[in-house]
């Protein structure tokens, strides 16, 4: 490829025919606003390929080579197991070439994600995230499996798909040493099938650079233990999506990495929303793990140096994740205090503004839409700053079962006429115990401090809590 002079701004292209055309050619820009050290941060936004992530590149080049090689052939269909954004590339590039596209998903992805390659038009086949390579319902077991009882299956297997890095030598490494001026000393990335990392430094290598090149790997992955001391890392699970493995795919030419950052989870989402805060860039999960070692290389040098890693996707996708405080609570991941009370167990505090409520005199209808909106089935009925009743949904379903009155008036009538007055409260201070015999009744907890409501406590909340703190 040879090199263009680069322009100080971002160039127009003429309309094109096809999405297809857009893949690639991201754009760069430097971090301004974190403290990067002694060095300068460049990251390459793939979000901004068409599919919203890095892996349309691959899916190009994956159905362009079994196109060539006679292994897929009009009319067929393309199988995949995927964790999200390869299933989205494939069903991009597979729909506009005239393909069918079966993906088989384990079930611990975003709903969003889900929901996106369905409406695509992809098959999508939900299987077990809590079992091992080897076992029959295992991810790529099973699409190894589907590609060859289907007629025209064409099973892509990134992780051993060599037109997967090659799309990485052909298109982003010569891109990022267009785009850093042939002067880069530090490339990061992560693995997940491992074409990123072993194309792109392939590719900088033959043309004589001398950058380490970095992993950035999620603590519970086996990889960073590989590169660093030459043995599997503890295996264990993480919440970033996308990226870190509990094996060396075939993709991945573990000889090119001089070094490996483990991240936690916990760092991730810190510096992916202080990325969003400070720079305004809103990136996916596996962004966060990626910058964050990025941030450590940056940080740990003593001169000025140049570092460069991706915003591999777009963080629409995880609003519900990365992006919403409860879910991180429920996960452990929030910036939580604890308290050694009843208070650690609600995710969504009174006093913070986390809790939906209703007034007395609101309508059932109001009522009902906040209940359905929050995704909750109690609402806590507030006068006055005091609690004084709880709306439930059986509560619904009593004044539903009227025949007297319209289905109009009756979402018309207020809150009062259905709320449960008798009140089932804990304080704050009593142990977990005291949530035993509420439960046991079907009810949910209500906690107060003195006469302060604090917030509820429903089963799942326990079981959470007693899940993250073993």
């Amino acid at each position: 490829m040879s090199s263009m002079p680069l322009s100080d701004h971002p160039t127009l292209s003429a309309p094109t025919g096809s999405l297809l055309d857009l893949i690639g050619r991201t754009p760069m820009v430097e971090v301004s606003k974190i403290d990067t050290g002694p060095c300068r941060l460049f990251l390459k936004l793939e979000a901004q390929n068409p599919g919203g992530s890095i892996k349309d590149r691959i899916a190009l080049s994956m159905i362009a080579a079994a196109e060539a090689e006679g292994w897929l052939k009009p009319g067929g269909t393309i199988v995949e197991a995927t964790a999200g954004n390869t299933g989205l590339a494939l069903t991009l590039v597979g729909q506009a070439k005239g393909y069918k596209v079966l993906l088989v998903i384990p079930d611990k992805m975003s709903k969003e994600k889900i929901q996106h390659l369905r409406a695509m038009g992809a098959d999508v086949r939900l299987t077990r995230s809590d079992v091992a390579h080897g076992h029959p319902e295992y991810y790529t077991d099973m699409a190894e499996r589907l590609a060859q009882q289907i007629p025209g299956g064409f099973f892509v297997n990134q992780f051993a798909n060599k037109a997967n890095s090659e799309a990485h030598v052909r298109t982003t490494g010569p891109e990022i040493w267009e785009q850093m001026g042939h002067d880069i000393d530090a490339y990061v990335a992560g693995i997940g099938s491992g074409g990123t990392i072993t194309g792109v430094a392939e590719y900088l290598k033959s043309q004589g650079s001398k950058a380490e090149i970095v992993l950035a790997d999620p603590v519970g992955s086996v990889l960073a233990g590989i590169v660093n001391d030459g043995v599997p890392g503890p295996e264990g699970s993480y919440t970033v999506e996308g990226i870190g493995q509990n094996f060396v795919p075939d993709t991945a030419d573990m000889s090119l990495i001089d070094k490996a950052y483990s991240i936690p989870d916990a760092e991730a989402v810190a510096t992916v929303r202080e990325l969003l805060l400070k720079e305004g860039i809103l990136a996916g999960s596996s962004s966060g793990t990626l910058i964050a070692a990025a941030l450590r290389w940056c940080r740990e040098q003593t001169e000025p140096k140049r570092c460069v890693t991706f915003v591999c996707d777009t963080g629409a996708k995880y609003l519900s994740k990365v992006y919403n405080d409860a879910w991180l609570a429920d996960q452990g991941l929030g910036e939580r205090e604890l308290h050694g009370d009843l208070s650690d167990l609600i995710s969504r505090k009174y006093d913070k503004g986390d809790v939906v409520t209703a007034g007395p005199d609101d309508t059932l209808d109001t009522a009902f839409k906040r209940m359905r909106g929050a995704d909750v089935s109690q609402l806590p009925i507030i006068q006055d700053g005091r609690l004084v009743g709880i709306l439930d949904e059986s509560d619904l379903v009593h004044v539903m079962n009227t025949d007297e009155i319209t289905r109009k008036e009756r979402f018309a009538k207020p809150v009062s006429s259905a709320m449960t007055r008798d009140l089932d409260t804990v304080q704050v201070t009593e142990p977990l115990d005291a949530l035993i015999p509420l439960f046991d009744r079907d009810r949910v907890a209500i906690v107060l401090d003195g006469e302060q409501f604090v917030g509820l406590i429903a089963r799942v909340d326990l079981i959470n809590h007693l899940s993250l703190n073993r």
